[in-house]
Order: structure tokens, then sequence, then C-alpha cells
């Protein structure tokens, strides 16, 4: 299973972003996908998770600020990121679990998935 992530670059303070994920020759049965930045020297959180039926959930960090959607035609999720700031700066990875996960502190920890891209960095700066 691959995982692509593209659309990341440079941003500006207050700008926008969307970064996408695609899965060729995967579907979308993986019960849940998820974005997680990762800062130089810190460890991958989870900021915001879909699951295979489409409902969603966000780290409260990125809440109103952040949101993901999937094209299933397209086998592409994509992040919405708007209103950026300096601490959105990280490499971005999409990943993929094929297990229940049950609680949503569970969706956004990076242990519970199986399958990851190889990330795409975003950038942002004043």
């Amino acid at each position: 299973v691959q995982l692509v992530e593209s659309g990341g670059g440079s941003g500006k303070t207050g700008g926008s972003m969307r970064p996408a994920c695609v899965t060729p020759g995967y579907t979308y049965g993986a019960d849940w996908m998820a974005w997680f930045p990762q800062a130089p020297g810190k460890a991958r959180e989870g900021v915001a998770i879909i699951e295979r039926v489409g409902s969603r959930d966000y780290a409260e960090a990125v809440k109103g600020r952040f949101t993901s959607s999937q094209d299933s035609a397209k086998n592409t999720l994509y992040l919405r990121m708007n209103s950026l700031k300096h601490e959105d700066t990280s490499m971005y990875y999409c990943a993929a679990s094929s297990s229940p996960l049950e609680t949503t502190s569970a969706r956004l920890m990076a242990r519970s998935y199986d399958y990851w891209g190889q990330g795409t960095q975003v950038t942002v700066s004043s």
C-alpha cells in the first residue's frame, strides 16, 4: 500500500494551503485515515482524522482551522489548512489504519496506523 502526499510548500501566516494524499490502488477500506504533522525533533501527533464512512475529528489545536476531506473517486485525501500559523510548520504525513479505532485519542496516535506516506513539507512564514 502506497500513500503519496503532495501540495506542501511555503505559505504565509493567515493564509491557506491544501496538502493532498493519493492512495493509488488502495481503497478507502481502511477504517481511518489521518494527517500527522512532525516538526524536527518532535513526535508525530495526529491533527485530522477521517473515517471510511466520512465522520471526522480534529485535534484541539486545529479545530476551526483545518478541515479534512476525501474524494473517493480519485482515492485522494485532502487537508485544508486555513489561518496558517508559524507553528503549523512541519512535515505532514498521511496515514491509514485498518483497525477499528474506538476513541479519538487512539485515532490521533501514530502507532494506531499501519500505512504511511513519505510526507510533504509545509513551511509558514510571515
